[in-house]
């Protein structure tokens, strides 16, 4: 099997530095190179794909590169970051360390220093990785903004405090619930509060059907990311999208150790949780991801205090003081992962006879 490419995110809005910086790395030392011109791009090709290293310059147009470094902590953590810049201020370097930069390069950076401090670069950050050991990469697939985070916002919330890997999958624009472009807006700073990866589709609302390529978009979804929990829609839901989006998921993802559902709104009295994910200290994080969909802001659904109120409620067939629901599907990963994976993750496995309607002894 070949090896497997460095993959670097260059942040630099000057064309001819990129495109020096572009030749060493690829050329010279064989990375995979992609260029972003200001901040806002970068974020957005973090968002598709986490990069091995990033560079970037510190005075760019809109968002600095200094105001990108702590963006990065939260979107890309353990990616090792080198900051570069024209002046050699030691307010400039000083700022970046205290930012917590891992590198800080002066322009213009002689070849030889700049492949050979990205070569050190790549290789601290595989090795974060592998002493953090292994950890989870979490996949939650919804048919329309805010379904996810409607669903599991709390879980994906306490995943992301695990150290775990989260990404979200919409499969629709949501035009029938209002403008598309404010909608995938709302849904990229809802990602944002937690540092997820997000994934916007626009297969088209109150329309989606597995056979018409919904399959084919989770299963691509599945190898970019390679999840080892999925969250998604239950089949008991009156929402044809979102039983489209059940259906296409379970087979979409029929190689991935752990699958449950999560409750809509739209959910019927048959939906049946087996499982409540306690989430103490999560619902807030819960509550500021809904609060970024201002456009559905006046669905009853979304009031905090039905919020709170559901996950209050929840919690009495759990532990716990709130909790969110899930049908299991199958729970492999989250049985015999990582130690502790239960706990540290905030995931508990319900016993088959701690079911909806039935309190534990």
């Amino acid at each position: 099997m070949a090896e497997q490419r460095t993959r670097v995110l260059v942040v630099e809005d000057d064309a001819d530095t990129a495109g020096f910086v572009r030749t060493v790395l690829a050329r010279r030392g064989g990375m995979d190179v992609v260029v972003a011109g200001d901040a806002m791009s970068a974020l957005a090709e973090v968002a598709r794909q986490v990069p091995d290293v990033i560079l970037t310059d510190i005075q760019m147009p809109g968002m600095s590169g200094l105001e990108l470094l702590g963006e990065l902590r939260s979107r890309a953590p353990g990616v090792p970051v080198a900051v570069m810049t024209a002046f050699a201020s030691v307010d400039y370097a000083v700022e970046a360390l205290r930012r917590d930069a891992d590198e800080f390069l002066v322009k213009p950076v002689a070849a030889a220093i700049l492949l050979e401090r990205v070569t050190a670069l790549a290789a601290e950050g595989q090795a974060r990785r592998e002493a953090a050991g292994r950890r989870d990469v979490v996949l939650a697939v919804g048919a329309h903004p805010d379904d996810v985070e409607i669903g599991v916002g709390a879980t994906l919330a306490s995943h992301r405090a695990a150290g775990d890997q989260v990404v979200i999958l919409t499969l629709s624009g949501g035009a029938v619930g209002g403008d598309t472009q404010a909608r995938r807006h709302e849904a990229l700073a809802a990602a944002a509060v937690i540092g997820a990866r997000l994934f916007v589709h626009d297969f088209e609302d109150t329309r989606m059907s597995p056979a018409a390529g919904l399959i084919t978009a989770v299963e691509e979804t599945v190898r970019d990311v390679s999840p080892t929990v999925v969250y998604t829609h239950s089949s008991h839901d009156r929402h044809q999208d979102h039983r489209a989006v059940h259906e296409a998921v379970m087979v979409a993802t029929r190689r991935v150790p752990s699958l449950a559902c999560f409750q809509s709104p739209s959910c019927t009295v048959d939906f049946r949780p087996t499982r409540f994910v306690p989430v103490d200290g999560f619902v807030e994080t819960k509550l500021e991801m809904l609060a970024a969909f201002t456009s559905q802001s006046h669905r009853d659904y979304m009031d905090p205090e039905a919020v709170r109120s559901a996950a209050r409620y929840w919690s009495r067939f759990g532990t716990g003081r709130f909790a969110e629901p899930l049908e299991t599907v199958r729970a492999a990963a989250m049985l015999s992962g990582h130690a502790g994976a239960a706990a540290s993750t905030g995931v508990s496995v319900g016993l088959p006879e701690q079911r909806h309607g039935e309190r534990s002894a």
